[in-house]
């Protein structure tokens, strides 16, 4: 792909930040169904890159309780039910590195930082994002709170070497494996999104853009690591596309023209763009065509699904009668009241008045939702909405009502009018526009 970008052929990747069995099943279920030749490649079929973030998946079991092995388990489970080649997906990290236990001293963070690394590698994740961007305790800081970038890099570089080694153990069982390729540069919100308060979102300085890349080679190569720096395939930049709660900055090539101009030049370089989601196709597109060669999508995903789940939910309040001895699914109120009882993961994500904070949660781009659907009263709730639509045929007219997008594929014979079908083709409709920019 970078090689074929450097050519001036417009084609990328996309790459799938979500560890939703869900957006998964449908992920996998779109790859199969698109597999095949690839436009502006030189070689056969697309493949399909998966990622698990930092708090994610870790060594300690991130939020989601999976470590890097279980992650690789789950998803090899998902392409076998799926029948989908396990020798064309490609699992990558995310953000790997110390955020988690940024809290921590900063020797005992980057201790761990080195084990979810070697934990990804010895899992078999071939894409590897550092991210040592983050001050830790104890760390001096400049004037606006961050890290000296040449520190940065030099912890990126250390991370490195342990991936490398690591790589040679995994690579003693795994003969046939590939070394990973790495991914530098974190000019991005943290992971897990933007905060509220945020106003807006700037283009990276070319300059500090080539910054990174010097810094970061000369800490790759003063620890020998030619070799692994020829694997470095993309840097993270901002080319001023982002989402908050209720906005989302749209891709405007004019202002990002002099960074992609830039990264353009740079050798066996390419832009992964972080927060690509609710871009329009055409934007995507465009994404691709400026040199931001690797899109990555995670809430996006999510942000479909559980729109499609409460249209759902609007049928079945339609349709199943409170007599029939049947009971409502009440997934939207049971997902509130889970994160009612927990709100860690959206309380700092989300300002305004009470009524303000309630819409938030069940509706905002952030989607911060998507850390409550393994709560066991949510699965329950979403099983109960699942069998009750399974045991009736949802009225077409009810279709157009309340999904009017999935209503147009069942009248037009592009899928079926199963809740399993219609929750799929939500998340494969936002896939599709990925796989339309990038080529794939």
């Amino acid at each position: 792909m970078v090689a074929a970008q450097k050519k001036g052929s417009a084609v990328g990747v996309c790459s799938i930040c979500s560890a939703h069995p869900l957006v998964v099943e449908a992920a996998l279920a779109h790859a199969q169904r698109a597999g095949g030749p690839v436009r502006g490649y030189p070689f056969g079929q697309s493949a399909v890159l998966i990622e698990s973030t930092v708090n994610q998946v870790n060594q300690l079991g991130g939020y989601t309780g999976m470590t890097p092995r279980d992650f690789r388990a789950f998803i090899e489970s998902g392409a076998a039910s799926a029948g989908f080649p396990p020798d064309r997906i490609i699992l990558g990290g995310d953000h790997l590195g110390p955020y988690p236990w940024r809290t921590r001293p900063s020797g005992e963070a980057m201790s761990l930082a080195h084990g979810l690394v070697a934990a990804c590698v010895r899992a078999g994740y071939s894409k590897i994002h550092l991210d040592a961007s983050m001050p830790l305790c104890g760390d001096p800081v400049d004037g606006a709170g961050g890290l000296d970038p040449r520190l940065a890099a030099q912890r990126e570089a250390e991370l490195a070497q342990t991936a490398e080694t690591a790589f040679r153990e995994y690579a003693g069982s795994h003969p046939d494996a590939c070394p990973p390729v790495y991914v530098i540069g974190t000019e991005v919100p943290a992971p897990g999104g933007m905060g509220s308060g945020h106003e807006g979102t700037d283009v990276t300085d070319p300059r500090e853009f080539l910054q990174t890349v010097s810094l970061c080679e000369e800490a790759f190569r003063s620890r020998g690591l030619a070799g692994a720096w020829d694997r470095v395939i993309a840097c993270v930049a901002q080319p001023g596309v982002e989402y908050a709660d209720r906005s989302v900055h749209r891709y405007n090539r004019a202002l990002a023209e002099p960074l992609c101009r830039t990264a353009r030049s740079t050798r066996g370089l390419v832009i992964e763009g972080h927060s690509t989601d609710y871009q329009s196709a055409a934007s995507l597109r465009e994404l691709v065509e400026d040199g931001i060669a690797i899109l990555k999508v995670g809430p996006a995903l999510t942000f479909a699904m559980r729109e499609c789940l409460f249209g759902l939910e609007l049928i079945e309040r339609e349709l199943v009668p409170p007599h029939g001895g049947r009971r409502l699914s009440l997934l939207a109120e049971t997902l509130d009241i889970a994160m009612l009882e927990n709100p860690e993961h959206w309380k700092s994500y989300y300002a305004g008045s009470e009524e303000q904070e309630q819409l938030s949660r069940k509706y905002s781009f952030s989607d911060r939702s998507r850390y409550y659907w393994a709560v066991p009263a949510v699965q329950k709730s979403l099983g109960v909405l699942m069998a009750n639509l399974r045991a009736i045929e949802i009225p077409l007219p009810l279709l157009s009502q309340y999904l009017p997008l999935q209503y147009r594929g069942v009248i037009e014979g592009r899928c079926g009018s199963d809740p399993d079908t219609l929750v799929r083709r939500s998340i494969i409709a936002v896939l599709e526009d990925y796989a339309s920019a990038t080529g794939s």
